[in-house]
């Protein structure tokens, strides 16, 4: 069965080559078609006037942001951190802190950057350089910021902020106030 439609597809490919007619019209007018009509003759088209296209080879262009890649050329990151400065003393009673940091060059797609605070990763891998931290204790606090790939492994790292924050304590202003009355 196979054979046979193989037989017929080559059948009909051949026949698939049309004979070109060509026939002038009462005002002298050349006209070329696939149908036969009155007085038209058969043209014999020559090997060379085929049109065959020699196409050269497809030219791949390598994406330099391609995870392949970046498994067979380690990228080299340099990681700092903009805010706050280094020994920087934060007054906020909320404990707000907001890291911003930098990364040279760009993150490829499946490389992340995540804050630590006091050796402890306080933060989800994220793209971009900022992170608002809420309700940090009272104290000082050291930061770093590294650049991880999607394993885990991590690829650069900041060298480490230290800051002071202060927060008010509540119950202890108010025992104040009460024992100076007394």
């Amino acid at each position: 069965m196979r054979l046979l439609a193989i037989i017929l597809l080559g059948l009909i490919g051949f026949t698939a080559q049309a004979t070109v007619y060509k026939w002038v019209d009462e005002n002298g007018k050349v006209h070329y078609s696939d149908e036969p009509r009155d007085g038209a003759k058969v043209l014999q088209l020559k090997e060379n006037t085929q049109n065959h296209v020699k196409l050269p080879p497809p030219v791949v262009i390598s994406n330099p942001q391609d995870e392949s890649q970046a498994k067979a050329e380690p990228v080299n990151y340099q990681v700092s951190i903009q805010s706050p400065d280094n020994d920087a003393t934060i007054r906020d009673n909320q404990g707000k802190i907001t890291v911003i940091s930098q990364v040279t060059p760009k993150l490829i797609k499946s490389h992340y950057l995540v804050l630590f605070m006091d050796n402890r990763r306080i933060s989800e891998p994220q793209t971009n350089g900022l992170f608002q931290l809420e309700n940090i204790d009272r104290g000082a606090h050291h930061f770093v910021v590294k650049a991880i790939d999607q394993n885990g492994k991590v690829l650069a790292s900041s060298q480490p902020r230290q800051v002071y924050l202060h927060r008010v304590r509540v119950g202890q202003g108010v025992k104040r106030a009460v024992n100076n009355a007394n």
